[in-house]
């Protein structure tokens, strides 16, 4: 296409908000006025299928509740019963901060907190960790720190880099159910190093979680310093705008009613039944031309910004989780999905932009770029050109050089990276993925991949621990073929082997003998401390 030809296409394809300063350019991405065409009718019932979500259908019919996270940011929106709820809990978590960050609410023998450990995994750390990178102040009032794992060598590196602190150290713990294994261990870890401290962990302890969770029985929440609500509506790669993402977030000194602003005006915007006058729905129309409407090809997100380094790893969830299905809504077998990963520009260009130019072109890719360069003045690097300047000739450069190629890509433009847009960036991607996946006819709203792996994951602990039962009370040394046969999974031998190799190497009790080469030939024994 000629350089005139992409101008005119560029004005035609171009979006701009007004009040956010927001721009989004498909222009790059091949299709024609004819996919818009067959697409229509699609795009007619995906808009219907939007309003009838903000209306209260119940859009999760696996767990038979409504997805409602944009009542959140719009409460007047909400049915009656939960417009109270929504606004009482940020007056709330409102009150909270300010009592915190005076220092009305404070350690024990302290004057304030200093630090915040925030426990939690998926949605429940993805958002908050994005939003805290992108828009956190410099000068943080509580330094924030997440254990989103669980892996005791991560959790160990967070609670040495804070030594003494732990004791000015408030303990933010999020679970919807309470029954999440990740979390739960987080939180016994965590607990576990106050008490060795000489610490009450409940004088440092704030609770988000459904009432009568099994973290709340549990845990008895409501003697904890605070407890704030997971609303059952609010799916987790949707929650960054609940009090999941809000409580931290104020707690760090970022301007939550600026992004619950930002998110609301761009649902405004992604609520016009127009298609060129949608940003969510070019959104939707650039994945859709540029896949077959199958995912077939992969999104690259590259933000010209450190402060979004983190936007890719939380639109991995938002994304994957939402359209990675088997099944389309018909029960026919579809395998849907769309594959996000990213780095930042232009980190990239010394990266991996060789293979996105000459490698495999199974990608389109999404530039975030942002207009201004820094809060204040620039010096400059060489006549007329400031190391801004400089990151935005690689954009540019990178954008052209795909585009000669033969690759697709589609650009995002904000004025600045604050509040206010991290909070419509949000949006725009949430809206964006329901009006998607209602064009391919899959539900965003549910994950039966996830409830696999857990399910998978506890039947393999409870494997493990009548294992470690049989071997306590075997004398002998047991092969591998004979301790599988024994605990009744004969087809399972690997999967025995590895529990056996985790354990013996941690010091669980379990003794390997024999060639490591040749797991065939293990022999495997308990011994206790008295042998």
């Amino acid at each position: 296409m000629t350089s005139k030809k992409l101008w005119q296409r560029y004005q035609d394809w171009l979006y701009f908000h007004d009040v956010l300063g927001l721009y989004l350019d498909i222009s790059r991405i091949p299709f024609d006025d004819e996919l818009l065409t067959q697409l229509q009718p699609k795009f007619s019932k995906a808009f219907a299928d939007m309003a009838a979500l903000e209306a209260g259908a119940i859009a999760n019919p696996d767990e038979d509740r409504m997805v409602g996270h944009y009542w959140l940011r719009a409460p007047e929106l909400a049915p009656n019963d939960l417009k109270k709820e929504i606004e009482t809990t940020l007056i709330h978590i409102e009150d909270f901060v300010r009592r915190v960050h005076h220092g009305i609410i404070h350690p024990p023998y302290e004057p304030q907190f200093t630090d915040i450990i925030s426990i939690g995994i998926g949605g429940s750390a993805l958002g908050p960790q994005f939003v805290s990178d992108a828009i956190g102040p410099d000068i943080l009032p509580l330094n924030i720190h997440f254990i989103d794992n669980t892996d005791p060598a991560g959790i160990d590196r967070i609670l040495t880099r804070l030594k003494d602190r732990l004791k000015t150290t408030l303990v933010i713990v999020i679970s919807k159910s309470g029954g999440t294994s990740e979390t739960r261990n987080g939180l016994l870890e965590v607990k576990h190093a106050y008490r060795e401290c000489g610490l009450y962990f409940p004088d440092y302890a704030v609770a988000l979680t459904m009432s009568g969770s099994k973290m709340d029985e549990q845990e008895q929440c409501d003697r904890w310093l605070a407890k704030f609500p997971i609303f059952d509506w609010v799916g987790g790669r949707t929650s960054e705008l609940s009090p999941v993402g809000l409580l931290s977030a104020a707690l760090i000194g970022i301007d939550i009613h600026e992004m619950l602003n930002g998110a609301k005006i761009m649902d405004e915007a992604t609520r016009v039944p127009d298609v060129r006058n949608n940003p969510a729905a070019l959104l939707a129309l650039s994945w859709y031309a540029v896949g077959d409407g199958k995912g077939e090809k992969d999104m690259v997100i590259i933000p010209y910004k450190d402060s979004l380094l983190l936007f890719s790893r939380y639109l991995q969830q938002l994304v994957m989780e939402s359209l990675g299905k088997e099944f389309d809504l018909d029960g026919n077998t579809v395998h849907q999905g769309i594959t996000v990963y990213g780095n930042k520009g232009s980190t990239d260009q010394h990266a991996y932009v060789q293979q996105l130019r000459e490698g495999v072109g199974n990608f389109f890719a999404t530039f975030i770029e942002v207009l201004e360069d820094r809060a204040g003045s620039s010096i400059e690097i060489e006549p007329d050109a400031t190391s801004g300047d400089f990151l935005f000739g690689c954009l540019q450069g990178t954008r052209e050089a795909l585009y000669e190629n033969g690759r697709a890509s589609l650009t995002i433009t904000l004025e600045r990276v604050d509040a206010l847009n991290i909070g419509a960036l949000i949006a725009l991607y949430e809206r964006a993925v329901g009006l998607y996946a209602s064009l391919i006819n899959i539900n965003a709203y549910n994950q039966p991949g996830v409830e696999a792996g857990k399910k998978a994951a506890t039947q393999f602990l409870l494997l493990q621990q009548t294992i470690v039962k049989l071997l306590r009370h075997t004398p002998e040394p047991l092969s591998l073929k004979a301790l599988a046969e024994k605990v009744n999974t004969p087809d399972e031998v690997e999967t025995v082997y590895k529990i056996v190799r985790h354990m013996a190497i941690n010091h669980r009790g379990l003794v390997l003998q024999g060639d490591l080469h040749k797991p065939s030939d293990i022999l495997v024994s308990y011994r206790t401390e008295d042998t």
